[in-house]
């Protein structure tokens, strides 16, 4: 019994260290297919080139962006592109620190 004891504690601890470790890593890298750039993109005046610049903005996203616009006159405040098919608030909070809904477009990549 002592030994089975043991055993189970000693895979307790390894698995805890795994699972931090693991945690660990992903909560420092950016997601894969982020964008990573400097500036902020305008949602009410930007191409589909511009937009896709956002982290999370591929061509699909960004048409449903400029249709949303094109259809209801602009965004007011960036948290209105969760009305946008394909934004929820994971994505919004992605994207919101390069998104602007006045101004002009400064996003650039950084290689």
């Amino acid at each position: 019994m002592l030994h089975w004891v043991r055993g189970a504690a000693l895979c307790a601890v390894l698995m805890g260290a795994w699972l931090g470790a693991a945690w660990s890593a992903s909560a420092q890298e950016p997601a894969e297919g982020d964008a990573k750039l400097v500036g902020v993109v305008n949602v009410n005046t930007a191409t589909p080139e511009q937009l896709e610049l956002l982290p999370g903005v591929g061509p699909k996203i960004a048409g449903a962006i400029i249709a949303h616009r094109d259809q209801n006159g602009g965004f007011e405040s960036p948290s209105e592109l969760t009305a946008v098919r394909g934004i929820g608030e994971r994505a919004l909070a992605r994207m919101r620190p390069f998104v602007a809904v006045d101004g002009e477009t400064t996003a650039q990549p950084v290689p």
